[in-house]
């Protein structure tokens, strides 16, 4: 049992005692969720607002305060101080400093998992690149928020399913056919990859302003691919096999994988049957030649499903994925982490879903965060100023690799360690603040040893291990928790208590950056307590205590960028 919970079930003894009739009163797992941390640390290390008794007792929230500290048992866990309306707890330190390293120590890597998720699938659809498109810099966060939040369910016992919806479909993949049959060479594909397609796509149209003609070709070579014809097929899965195998290298540095590749054409004979059951349940009504349907009760615009040619669109094909999750994952919730510009599409499918009678359509949810920009400036793919991924990459690695070799010319494994932290700066740049905010990536920012950044929590999980390696074996000594009653160890320890609350609310909110934010803080924390302590100096017992918090820091510093998709160097 943690200490919040401890002292949250305390309290609510305390409460039950004193007035035993009382109907209304909260349970220890609210009372927990309500206790807070004052900004104030003379105020207490946690503070329970005694507002929420004010109306099932039918007294004043400072009188409930009193009288409930009157009765307080401290049984060595916490003092505890009435202030306006609030119960300040104090804990013992030494014996909160015990407790934490008792459960590091029991948990080891695993400190802050649970089975919470225990028998729950959760599906994730993320990254989504289309295919012969190259991997640009907008994909960052769709791919690292999706991959990240992947590792904290899964932190927490759940089953994941990654899912990469690949944008497949759609009549530019017939003009790209019809482009490589008439100028296309298979050794150049195969050689430049997605670079000689984007070529020929360009020709295409280059070519179609001269020849308008070219455009009905296209659509005659993309009417093939929806009949299956043998040739187009072959031409259409080669044009995947080649995307998949260029963005391979940037899932590759990145870290990330993916359990499903079914994008848009794997749902082209799933749609028929969900256009029929629309149809079944009187949800289609036509609109200027379309089917739609109708959400004007929920202040929405109608939910297009059907063009006025008959040609499907977006909406029916997510509508088709997710009822294809749901048969064959069992799914307790399946996320879609998307810009927030689909907000709207998003909140129509759910809708649509709901009309259609799926009791799990509540358990969709549409992960929205904002856009980014580079060095100031807005990225267009149609205006030519974008930034390819795996460009920003490989210049990350290049700019660590300089400042390693500045700083650390000795270092040994200099281009591994360059490899983990440019990468490194890369995905925190991404994952630091909460996921609706726009971001801004500079160069200066990203690869920044000193401030928050990755290169800094990084740094600090180095200087973690630095530590335990100068340290001497303590085997046999017992450490005195004692030496870690001061401050900077204090604020260190709590912490990293609450880090395995961080997960579970991270999971909640769907939020990374709550991770990221957590593990800076614990890094600055541990920081601050290496400057003012010398952690291995004094009696064996004070200093194996302090190297025991050291490796306890390590540990959760270690955990925490795991969870956001970052590695760890042990040297720097």
């Amino acid at each position: 049992m943690d200490m919040m919970t401890r002292i949250a079930a305390l309290t609510a003894d305390c409460i039950k005692a004193l007035w035993p009739d009382a109907e209304g009163l909260p349970a220890a797992e609210e009372i927990r969720g309500l206790l807070a941390v004052p900004p104030d640390p003379a105020l207490g290390d946690y503070a329970f607002p005694c507002f929420r008794l004010a109306k099932p007792l039918r007294s004043a929230p400072p009188k409930i305060a009193e009288a409930i500290c009157g009765a307080w048992q401290a049984t060595g866990t916490a003092s505890v101080q009435p202030v306006n309306g609030y119960m300040n707890f104090f804990l013992n330190r030494a014996n909160f400093a015990a407790e934490i390293m008792a459960e590091l120590s029991e948990k080891g890597d695993r400190f802050g998992s649970s089975d919470e998720g225990s028998g729950k699938t959760v599906c994730l659809d993320y990254s989504s690149i289309n295919i012969a498109k190259r991997f640009h810099i907008g994909h960052l966060s769709t791919t690292m928020i999706g991959h990240s939040l992947k590792r904290i369910f899964e932190f927490l016992g759940y089953k994941t399913v990654g899912i990469n919806h690949l944008g497949d479909w759609g009549t530019q993949f017939g003009k790209m056919v019809c482009a490589y049959k008439k100028w296309g060479n298979k050794e150049d594909v195969e050689k430049r990859g997605i670079d000689a397609m984007t070529e020929l796509y360009v020709r295409f149209h280059q070519e179609a302003e001269k020849d308008p003609a070219l455009e009905d070709e296209g659509r005659a070579w993309f009417k093939k691919i929806e009949d299956n014809d043998p040739e187009a097929m072959e031409i259409f899965r080669w044009f995947k096999e080649v995307t998949l195998k260029d963005a391979a290298k940037v899932y590759d540095k990145l870290g990330v994988s993916f359990d499903s590749y079914a994008g848009e054409s794997f749902y082209n004979d799933k749609m028929e049957p969900v256009v029929r059951m629309l149809k079944e349940k009187g949800l289609l009504v036509e609109s200027q030649g379309a089917q739609v349907v109708d959400l004007e009760e929920d202040n929405m615009p109608p939910c297009l499903i059907l063009k006025s040619d008959g040609a499907t669109i977006y909406a029916t094909r997510d509508l088709a994925a997710a009822i294809y999750r749901q048969d064959t994952y069992h799914f307790d919730k399946c996320l879609y982490v998307v810009a927030y510009q689909q907000d709207l599409h998003f909140r129509q499918v759910f809708r649509v879903l709901e009309k259609m009678g799926y009791p799990w359509a509540k358990n969709c949810v549409h992960v929205a965060f904002g856009m980014i920009s580079f060095e100031g400036e807005a990225l267009s793919t149609r205006k030519g100023n974008v930034v390819l991924l795996e460009d920003l990459l490989d210049q990350a690695v290049e700019k660590a690799l300089a400042i390693i070799e500045e700083k650390s010319p000795g270092l040994p494994n200099k281009e591994e360690v360059a490899r983990q932290v440019g990468i490194g700066a890369v995905i925190y740049t991404d994952l630091s603040n909460n996921r609706i905010k726009d971001i801004d990536f500079r160069w200066d920012r990203a690869l920044n040893f000193d401030g928050e950044s990755g290169p800094y929590v990084q740094y600090t999980h180095a200087r973690c291990c630095s530590v335990l390696r100068k340290a001497p074996d303590f085997t046999g000594v017992t450490p005195d928790w004692s030496a870690l009653t001061d401050d900077e160890a204090q604020a260190l320890l709590r912490l990293i208590s609450r880090f395995p609350d961080v997960i579970r609310d991270a999971a909640d909110k769907y939020e990374p950056s709550m991770v990221t934010r957590a593990v800076t803080d614990i890094a600055q924390a541990y920081n601050k307590y290496y400057y003012e302590h010398r952690i291995l100096d004094g009696e064996p017992a004070q200093a194996a205590a302090r190297v025991a918090l050291t490796g306890a820091a390590r540990q959760v510093i270690k955990t925490g960028l795991y969870l956001i998709g970052i590695e760890a160097p042990e040297r720097m």
